[in-house]
């Protein structure tokens, strides 16, 4: 919901851990996770700070800009991005606390910006050429609620929908990108800006 006042655009959701108990999925969603004085000044910081860029992908042989905006931070040479890997101290300090959260170690993080409701990324499951097989996702929401879908790969008739609020932590595991491909489906509505951060282990 976005409260058009001067002193609030995000609200955040309710709170609480919630697993989802869907076949071939490990999925848990921490809504709340960052408070609300913490997630209005990440998405301040990062909207303004960041040197977001555009991105092209290939498709049937011909390159298209992707509908949003990126950035890549990563501990580990990349050759597919000019990206400077020099992470803003916010950055670091939230993937601290995702890390002890999740008991796990990340080295990169995939910032996106989605500007509007135009925004938004198809139908996929990350590629596990430089993640592995199985990777553990770590996602942070920052910005306007938007929805999060999955679907599986092979019962079609399994589909999950989750709206991600300012401040919401997400993790995927286990054979859950294996298995499934997720979505932010654009919308037709007037929407703030979202920003995403997923962070990830590069082999």
């Amino acid at each position: 919901m976005i409260l058009f006042n001067d002193t609030e655009l995000f609200t955040s959701g309710q709170g609480g851990r919630k697993e989802f108990d869907m076949p071939d999925t490990d999925l848990l969603l921490i809504d709340g996770f960052f408070s609300k004085e913490e997630s209005d000044y990440y998405y301040e910081t990062f909207l303004h700070k960041i040197k977001w860029r555009e991105s092209e992908m290939e498709i049937f042989d011909k390159k298209v800009t992707i509908p949003r905006m990126i950035a890549w931070y990563s501990e580990k040479e990349n050759i597919e991005t000019s990206q400077n890997n020099k992470w803003p101290e916010e950055l670091h300090t939230i993937r601290s606390k995702v890390e002890k959260e999740t008991e796990l170690n990340f080295n990169a993080v995939l910032l996106n910006l989605y500007r509007n409701g135009k925004d938004g990324v198809g139908w996929h499951s990350d590629k596990e050429h430089n993640i592995g097989k199985n990777p553990l996702l770590a996602s942070v929401t920052f910005g306007e609620t938007r929805l999060f879908r999955l679907r599986h790969k092979y019962r079609k008739n399994l589909q999950i929908e989750i709206p991600l609020h300012h401040g919401s932590f997400l993790l995927m595991a286990g054979t859950t990108n294996s298995f499934w491909q997720h979505q932010v489906p654009k919308t037709a509505r007037n929407v703030l800006p979202r920003i995403n951060l997923t962070f990830r282990r590069v082999l």
